[in-house]
């Protein structure tokens, strides 16, 4: 064997070594988050959603700015003669609503509600929907009959006939909310955790978890419940907006948060009186909800391709 020879193999098996060293440790994790963040739409949307949660976490930041505190009514300053809310202007910078308050100061507080329920109703949902999916999965047998069963039996229920039903027995307010927003929303995330839990309790590393003698709770917790954490993440990220939307929902009509609490659904309730004389009334809150559900929805899929490429894939194939 030559000189040359021999450094060409030495070469290539340097360059195969590196190769190896490059690959080694790219799990699932590191390489969705390399998926994402070569994703334009989805770390701009990214970015727009910490700007809201920020805009949420300083809105007394606001008040001391504008000098407007969310619930203060300026009769004078604020309405025009005939009564009617002020346009954008220097005082008011997005205009006022029909009692003279700051629309800006107000939907800024409003940011809190939105996305503090949606966040907390978000995780009560997923805690729920994980823990009914991985029993019925799982366990298999009678508990995933009458789980199942009680999944179909949540997912007819009709969603707003059974809140208006709730409110009128209890006060309107954000427990209510959320309680009613997590009750009707676990068992879409119940079902599709059991699906994923019965295509991976035959696994071979599941026989050898029960051959070595782990629990149930062992094996549901720490052998299955990593391997459908992708698919949770990817649901959740998809679920806060829905969650916002249906929050919002309830307030326009009445069965959320009760005045004076700034919130975007109730400001749009407000504004349906004014829409031809105060088009700022309903447009700003509107966009606010609009943009952040927007953001969601794009981050939400963004992170869905980057855990699972092929849908991607698929779509772009189908175009």
């Amino acid at each position: 064997m030559t000189v040359g020879t021999r450094a060409v193999e030495s070469e290539r098996a340097e360059a195969t070594l590196q190769g190896a060293k490059s690959i080694e440790g790219r799990g699932p994790w590191k390489l969705a988050w390399q998926r994402l963040r070569h994703d334009r739409i989805a770390i701009i949307s990214g970015i727009v959603i910490l700007l809201i949660i920020a805009v949420a976490i300083f809105a007394p930041v606001f008040v001391l700015i504008t000098g407007h505190p969310p619930n203060e009514q300026y009769h004078q300053l604020g309405l025009t003669p005939d009564g009617l809310p002020r346009g954008p202007s220097s005082t008011f910078w997005l205009g006022t609503d029909d009692l003279g308050r700051d629309i800006l100061v107000r939907i800024v507080y409003g940011a809190r509600v939105s996305l503090g329920v949606g966040l907390v109703a978000t995780l009560l949902t997923v805690a729920i929907g994980v823990l009914v999916g991985l029993a019925a999965g799982f366990l298999g047998g009678v508990v995933d009959t009458i789980l199942a069963r009680l999944v179909d039996v949540v997912l007819s229920v009709p969603f707003l006939l059974v809140a208006i039903a709730l409110v009128s027995i209890t006060s309107p307010g954000l427990t209510v909310t959320i309680l009613v927003i997590g009750f009707f929303s676990w068992a879409s995330v119940a079902r599709i955790v059991r699906g994923q839990v019965l295509s991976i309790r035959e696994r071979e590393y599941i026989e050898a978890a029960r051959s070595l003698g782990s629990g149930n709770l062992r094996i549901m917790f720490v052998d299955i419940l990593p391997n459908v954490l992708a698919q949770v993440i990817v649901y959740t990220t998809l679920l806060i907006p829905v969650v916002i939307v249906v929050q919002a929902t309830l307030s326009f009509l009445g069965l959320g948060l009760q005045p004076p609490t700034p919130d975007w659904g109730g400001m749009i309730a407000e504004s349906g009186s004014y829409y031809r004389v105060a088009w700022w009334f309903t447009v700003f809150p509107g966009l606010a909800l609009l943009i952040t559900t927007l953001a969601f929805n794009l981050f939400g899929d963004g992170v869905r391709d980057a855990f699972d490429p092929r849908s991607q894939q698929l779509t772009q194939k189908d175009d």
